[in-house]
């Protein structure tokens, strides 16, 4: 049992921080407050003087799949044979003995979202992980937790004179994979187990009948306003669920995303703008549709900004004009919900998983040194 005494808690439900103390039990909390006694035999940190925040979520990342200082050999993000890939899986690329994840967990981020790049129309599923372990299969939250997509100028490029040119091809392609699995699966159900009547089996629909059961979100790369509109048009028309990635012209349709009510992930937005799409980016994003009411994430996009500053961009966003209880949620609980997890991170409640971070200052400070970490209630820092 351990028992961290006197933080400054901030446990992203309320607002306001406040002085108090965290009973863990095995891997989860089982007390937070100050009107509980001490066990005798609990192994005490002194929190005195910190700032004590729930371990920090991403919501879309590539933690593991492309791997640090090499290059062919550890680029693992996207399967450039065929332009739509639903059957692949990221776990089964992401390398947990990477030097990233090592970097990710001593700065405080204790589970990410990570999966297949945005090269493919659809790439595949991503997965909700904890940043320690050797063995993947040990480190998932939830597996399966969206299958990705891309709109926009990845696809074109990727597949420039072969398969996709316009952006209506992207859509097309879209439309394509789920009206054959919807059909694919009406035709199985309609079986009812008869293997005379059953349709040949087909890796790629398998793979998105979870997404059109409406068990599983279609992950939106998005970046221009656009392309963001037809992600939405699209999830509509097959009455799929929807999260949107990357939002870099959300600010330009704040009031639509508002009223549709879609998680965003935003960012990343600490890069140079390298294609055209990125050119309205803007650390103002996150505020302006957290004020319009939308839910925001903030992400690193790993690698693309390293995931130890996650704090760092939500800090960032915070100096453009976001309000700082927004952006803590940013980093906390509105990505675990974005990762369909938040009944296990995301806050500091009482039956969630002990993932705990002790800072001697601010969390978006860039000069706050992280002097704890407990990650499944285990002190790895």
């Amino acid at each position: 049992m351990i028992c961290i005494k006197n933080g400054r808690v901030h446990d992203a439900v309320h607002e306001t921080p406040y002085i108090g103390n965290i009973l863990i039990e095995e891997d989860k909390i089982i007390s937070i407050g100050s009107d509980f006694s001490v066990p005798v035999d609990a192994h005490i940190i002194d929190a005195g003087g910190m700032e004590v925040y729930p371990g920090f979520v991403e919501a879309h990342c590539h933690l593991g799949l492309e791997e640090y200082g090499i290059g062919y050999e550890g680029m693992d993000i996207n399967e450039l044979n065929d332009a739509v890939t639903p059957q692949m899986r990221g776990i089964d690329s992401i390398n947990p003995l990477d030097p990233t994840f090592e970097k990710a967990a001593m700065a405080g981020i204790t589970c990410v979202g990570t999966g297949p790049g945005s090269g493919n129309v659809l790439g595949g599923t991503f997965a909700a992980i904890k940043t320690v372990g050797h063995c993947v299969d040990d480190m998932i939250v939830k597996d399966g937790v969206a299958m990705k997509c891309a709109f926009g100028e990845n696809p074109k490029n990727c597949y420039k004179n072969k398969s996709v040119y316009t952006r209506m091809t992207i859509a097309s392609k879209l439309r394509e994979a789920l009206y054959k699995t919807r059909d694919y699966l009406a035709r199985k159900e309609a079986a009812e187990g008869d293997i005379s009547k059953t349709p040949a089996y087909d890796f790629k629909l398998e793979a998105l009948i979870p997404v059109i059961k409406g068990e599983m979100p279609l992950k939106a790369h998005a970046h221009r306003a656009d392309d963001i509109l037809t992600a939405i048009r699209i999830a509509k028309e097959f009455g799929v669920g929807l999260t949107l990635e990357h939002c870099t012209e959300g600010h330009l349709i704040a009031d639509k995303l508002a009223s549709e009510n879609y998680p965003l992930a935003v960012g990343p937005s600490l890069t140079h703008a390298t294609k055209f799409e990125l050119r309205n980016k803007s650390f103002t994003t996150p505020g302006i549709l957290a004020n319009a009411g939308c839910q925001v994430s903030i992400i690193t996009d790993s690698p693309v900004i390293p995931q130890e500053y996650l704090p760092m961009v939500a800090g960032l966003a915070v100096k453009a004009g976001m309000k700082p209880f927004d952006a803590l949620k940013a980093i906390t609980i509105n990505p675990a919900k974005h990762l369909g997890i938040e009944d296990r991170v995301g806050s500091l409640e009482p039956g969630k998983d002990a993932d705990i971070v002790i800072m001697n200052g601010s969390a978006f400070e860039s000069l706050t040194e992280t002097v704890h970490v407990l990650i499944n209630g285990q002190l790895i820092k």
